[in-house]
């Protein structure tokens, strides 16, 4: 049994209308996934498919929690998940996913594995930047990033003003590797 076979859709067993699938990640299903940001989660996955004029339409709803690290003090912290996804499928001759709304299938295939669409969907949840609320960081990593953050220029402008000071305006004051001015006289148009 595979890791992620409990994510099928059995497509061609399903009768015209509406089915509801309900499934629940947790820690195990990121691990599978290979995930580096997420590290534990509680998550409720409610599917919806319609089938109608040979067409699934699919509605997911992921809402919960995940685990991922905090950008700044690297302690755990919990990120609220509340996404919404939905995509058409049908069955074509080839398998095409170039279109955001609709994923055309081979006829070969009698079920869709949805548990990429719904990792993607989780992934795309979570910001960038996890960054616990102000005041709620680990107080010892505050207190050192603090300290390291005095030495710097107060004025964000100085500090731009200082970097773009040490950059030499000309290039031609820059010493270069004499085996690729060697390759300088070479020109092919001649």
């Amino acid at each position: 049994m595979g890791k992620f076979t409990e994510f099928n859709l059995p497509l061609k067993t399903l009768t015209a209308g509406t089915h509801e699938f309900n499934y629940h990640l947790d820690k195990q299903f990121f691990v599978n996934m290979e995930s580096a940001d997420i590290r534990d989660a509680n998550l409720d996955v409610h599917l919806t498919v319609v089938y109608k004029d040979e067409v699934y339409s699919l509605a997911f709803v992921i809402t919960g929690e995940v685990t991922l690290l905090c950008d700044r003090c690297l302690d755990e912290m919990q990120y609220p998940i509340e996404a919404h996804y939905e995509v058409m499928v049908k069955y074509g001759d080839d398998y095409k996913d170039d279109s955001d709304e609709l994923i055309e299938i081979p006829w070969s295939d009698s079920t869709l594995n949805v548990s990429y669409m719904i990792y993607d969907t989780v992934s795309l949840a979570i910001p960038i930047k996890h960054v616990h609320p102000s005041g709620q960081c680990n107080r010892a990593m505050s207190a050192v990033l603090h300290r390291h953050k005095a030495t710097l220029p107060d004025d964000d402008d100085q500090l731009e003003e200082d970097l773009l000071d040490s950059i030499d305006d000309d290039p031609a004051d820059v010493p270069t590797d004499p085996r690729w001015d060697a390759l300088k006289g070479l020109n092919t148009e001649d």
